[in-house]
């Protein structure tokens, strides 16, 4: 990308509750393009089994396929907000379909390991511009009492893409193509989007030449990095495996994990103390004047604990459906499919609800709707009725669908306009590192009970059992606190463009 130079005229929300095709078209097209790199972000988790075959890999470094993409994404999300106050949308557009197409690409032509993970990096460093680029657009061309239903739709690009990853990959990998075959059908579909956005994708906001400060980025770098890599090592490290070689492989993430997190800490202190200095004249990488807004700020704490449990979730599920009740991954594909489609679907019917009403009639009741199916998964076992999975499957996801669509909403919807790239970063930010944390503790739960499980003398299939139970329990537990917090979120007034910070 290079410093706007474009001359496109640079718009902003109409007055009225009407938004013009050329607008409605720019959206689309974003939308489109964030389905198709997020689509991509769970392609891989089905494939490690066929990696590990034909390119003579470890089950741990197969992993590093996912663990570093989640790990770019947490390094280049906070770098957003600033490269979208630089840059024009066309140019954050083609910047990062750009990237992701490349990635892509070598993906298709890589010859070992190490060339994919490399591809898997730039990838993901194009899909990290995406998101923030698509709500900071929406939030800037739509008019406060429509936003809840655009911001619908953002939701059927949230849930539906990577759930129907993991369905697609294993329908792909059953064909001659094997795992480049992810890539192959990919690719195209990026290129279209790709000539297609650069031609028709026009200039919404406004740009700045604000200087970048290569410290804040170092240590974004390392403290975002740091702290998903260090939480994505907590099963390695509580892993007991009985054997010396499993012992030491426990050491070894059990210090990678505690150097990880502290560098991580301490990286995120000093960023922050270096973001609050440089904001005071509007230099800051990351501008952190967005927690003045109590109502983002509490939309965040309540984002954080809903994406702990459902990444948490839908990370041990298919473990439980595999492992306890012996289904096979393309089962299970399908057998999530459906949550997903719920909870697409149902996005822009609850953005309509939230403009006409707000945010009590469903953050809260979607809230409990979550919490108490999290609840019913601590009691699943060897016995339980697949149709009975599949039934509370769709009800956590559509708590989860009221509860996502309107603190997307509601938390941006109370930022000044300027701050808006900004906020889309930070909720990106809070999404990367909460899923990394629940996936983490979720596996760390079940692994641990599992195991001290099966060395009592139960039976594999039984301690397995037993760790989702456990697992499901914690987050079950933890989602009590967003029942509690649904009861604060507020939907902000329809104010005037440039109201006040801290509404």
């Amino acid at each position: 990308m290079t410093p706007d130079t474009d001359t496109d005229t640079v718009r902003t929300a109409p007055a009225s509750g009407a938004i013009s095709a050329r607008d409605s078209r720019v959206i689309w097209l974003l939308l489109g393009a964030a389905f198709v790199v997020i689509l991509n972000e769970t392609i891989m988790n089905v494939a490690i089994p066929h990696l590990m075959t034909d390119l003579n890999i470890s089950a741990l470094a197969a992993q590093w396929l996912t663990t570093a993409f989640m790990l770019t994404m947490a390094v280049v999300i906070p770098i957003t907000g600033f490269l979208l106050q630089r840059f024009t949308t066309r140019q954050a557009f083609i910047g990062g379909m750009t990237l992701f197409s490349l990635g892509t690409l070598v993906a298709v032509l890589a010859p070992g390991f190490e060339v994919l993970l490399g591809a898997r990096v730039i990838q993901a460093s194009g899909t990290a511009i995406m998101m923030p680029l698509l709500m900071t657009t929406i939030m800037t061309l739509v008019p406060p009492q429509a936003r809840g239903r655009m911001m619908g739709r953002v939701s059927v690009v949230i849930s539906m893409a990577p759930a129907i990853g993991p369905t697609l990959s294993g329908v792909i990998l059953q064909t001659p193509l094997g795992w480049r075959g992810l890539f192959i059908v990919v690719l195209p579909i990026a290129l279209v989007m790709l000539v297609v956005g650069a031609r028709w994708v026009t200039n919404v906001g406004e740009t700045r030449r604000a200087p970048i400060d290569a410290l804040s980025i170092v240590l974004s770098a390392i403290g975002f990095g740091g702290i998903v890599y260090g939480l994505s090592q907590i099963g390695g490290a509580a892993a007991h495996g009985g054997t010396a070689a499993a012992d030491a492989a426990a050491g070894n993430a059990s210090v990678a994990l505690w150097m990880s997190l502290g560098a991580g800490v301490v990286a995120l202190t000093l960023f922050v103390w270096r973001q609050l200095r440089l904001q005071r004249v509007d230099d800051a990488l990351l501008d952190l004047r967005v927690f003045r807004s109590v109502n983002f700020s509490i939309s965040m704490a309540q984002m954080l604990v809903l994406s702990l449990a459902f990444f948490g979730s839908i990370t041990v599920l298919p473990l439980y459906l595999q492992h306890v009740l012996g289904l096979t991954p393309l089962d299970t594909g399908l057998i999530v499919l459906p949550g997903a489609l719920v909870m697409g679907l149902t996005g822009p019917l609850i953005g309509r609800i939230y403009d006409r009403y707000g945010t009590a009639v469903l953050v809260i009741p979607g809230a409990i709707i979550a919490s108490a199916t999290l609840w019913f998964y601590s009691t699943v076992g060897e016995s339980t009725p697949v149709w009975l999975v599949v039934a509370v499957q769709i009800l956590l996801s559509l708590g989860l669908a009221m509860s996502f669509t309107p603190l997307f909403t509601a938390s941006l919807g109370s930022l000044e306009p300027r701050f808006y790239s900004y906020g889309s970063a930070i909720v990106g930010t809070v999404q990367q590192v909460a899923g990394a944390a629940g996936i983490a503790v979720f596996i760390t739960v079940m692994s641990g009970v599992s195991a001290a499980a099966v060395q009592t003398g139960a039976a594999q299939v039984a301690g397995d059992a037993a760790g989702v139970r456990a697992a499901f329990l914690v987050g079950a537990i933890v989602s009590l606190l967003a029942v509690g917090g649904s009861f604060l979120v507020r939907k902000p007034a329809d104010a005037p463009e440039g109201a006040p910070i801290g509404h």
